[in-house]
């Protein structure tokens, strides 16, 4: 903006601006345009449409984390659950008269699209808007609704559908809740600094909201489990100016930028992750090996797309999440005697011996229950030799692990599975894989391996 302050120039730049002016009325009649956008005349006479991007899957952080929770369901070949959606309200309250609400108000839809991303063995009943069937129930009922055919009711031929009743699938459980926090600038601060009226200045400011959750028995309305997350959201806002005289005009120029993550897919984010935990507490299932799936970014790829390889393969440019202790990388070992034990994992029979063949190593770090790091290749030339003939692999962990013999069980009991899951995400069935040894629960002895290592399960796979 050029302000005058002598009348002796008012004049000139008055012409000045006046032909600005004109400059930018003939400049708003041609395609002058975002980057991003590309103009495109829809019929003669129109003036051209700006086209901007394509529409694409509406992807959050948790693409992987769901794809993978769908495939461990499946894995586990459990029953069918049919899960219904209540109304997942707004509670925070906040409202704005120029833009209307803070928070998004389709928290039930996200939930609902959560649950297909999750898919598997997962049915969805529809009872947030169950209007249209209502109505056609209402149709029938009235003899007013037909399909088009000729059916026979009681030894007469109609032609409106007949209903006796029962069509209509019943829930088994069902999530209903709220968004109940909207926390405005929990934390903010900056700077600015003027010399001569130039100078830079930035902020940053954090904000935060809370989803509380819970999933309710459709039958004996007893709440199975509760979930409270929260999620904060960092935003930045920097610029610069100019406000000084330039010879005799002033001169005012402000530039700068601004920017935040997205509130509403942190509400998504947070309501997926909610979703997951809830059936994972039905399904009785540990969520933390899919957990570990979940990305700091959003993947190139949509959960449906990523299913069947998201327990262990990473996307694209991202990648899973850190868990908090890392992986150990995988290592070739040399084959060893399997030894026979009867204990079995999701239904995998135990057999005693081994068939020639290669023996791998797979090693878990202190505590942890999931694959990374070189494991992945590991598990893709295990596949690959499996189609040859049968593969000898051996489980291993660090020999400072002592835990007492439930809780050894028990995360062997995790390892194994989050192996038989990335597994069957590359094309071998469970029925391919046998634990060949494991230790019995009465055995507190440490079966030593390789350096630093100790062996916890060998299983042998065949394709």
């Amino acid at each position: 903006m050029i302000s005058m302050l002598r009348h002796s120039q008012r004049r000139k730049y008055l012409g000045r601006s006046a032909a600005l002016l004109a400059l930018a009325a003939m400049t708003s009649g041609c395609a002058v345009l975002h980057p991003g956008l590309d103009a495109q005349r829809l019929a003669p006479g129109e003036v051209p449409t700006p086209i901007g991007t394509p529409v694409r899957d509406n992807r959050s952080p948790m693409e992987a984390a769901l794809a993978c929770f769908g495939d461990q369901l499946i894995a586990q070949n459990g029953p069918r659950r049919v899960i219904a959606v209540g109304d997942v309200k707004d509670y925070t309250g906040k409202y704005s008269i120029n833009e209307g609400n803070a928070i998004t108000q389709g928290g039930a839809l996200m939930v609902y699209s959560a649950l297909g991303k999750i898919g598997g063995p997962l049915a969805i009943a529809e009872r947030f808007d169950p209007t249209i069937a209502e109505r056609e129930l209402g149709y029938t009922d009235r003899r007013q609704l037909g399909d088009g055919d000729v059916h026979e009711v009681n030894g007469n031929r109609v032609p409106w559908l007949p209903y006796f009743g029962g069509s209509i699938t019943k829930s088994d459980y069902y999530i209903v809740g709220g968004i109940t926090e909207l926390n405005y600038d929990i934390r903010s601060g900056g700077g600015e600094i003027e010399i001569n009226n130039i100078g830079p200045k930035a902020r940053v400011f954090t904000e935060s909201v809370a989803v509380d959750l819970r999933i309710v028995n459709s039958r004996s309305l007893e709440v199975i489990k509760t979930i409270s997350l929260t999620k904060q959201f960092t935003g930045y806002e920097i610029g610069a100016n100019v406000f000084r005289f330039f010879g005799t005009a002033l001169f005012d120029i402000n530039v700068g930028a601004k920017g935040q993550e997205p509130l509403q897919l942190g509400v998504r984010a947070a309501l997926e992750e909610a979703t997951m935990k809830l059936i994972a507490a039905v399904a009785k299932v540990d969520p933390a090996i899919c957990m570990a799936q979940r990305q700091a970014t959003i993947p190139d790829l949509s959960a449906e797309e990523l299913r069947g390889r998201s327990l262990v393969r990473p996307i694209g440019q991202n990648t899973p999440a850190a868990s908090a202790t890392p992986i150990l990388p995988a290592q070739t070992v040399v084959a060893q005697p399997a030894q026979t034990s009867g204990a079995t994992l999701n239904d995998l029979s135990a057999s005693g011996g081994s068939s020639g063949g290669s023996s791998l190593q797979i090693s878990f770090e202190f505590g942890d229950i999931t694959l990374a790091g070189n494991a992945q290749a590991l598990l893709d030339q295990i596949v690959q030799q499996a189609a040859k003939g049968a593969v000898d692999v051996t489980i291993t962990a660090r020999d400072t692990e002592n835990w007492d013999p439930a809780k050894r069980d028990s995360l062997i009991d995790q390892r194994l599975t989050a192996v038989v899951s990335a597994l069957a995400n590359r094309g071998i069935t469970p029925a391919g894989v046998t634990v060949t040894w494991r230790p019995d629960k009465a055995d507190t002895s440490i079966h030593r391996g390789a350096p630093g290592m100790q062996e916890i399960a060998r299983i042998q796979i065949r394709k």
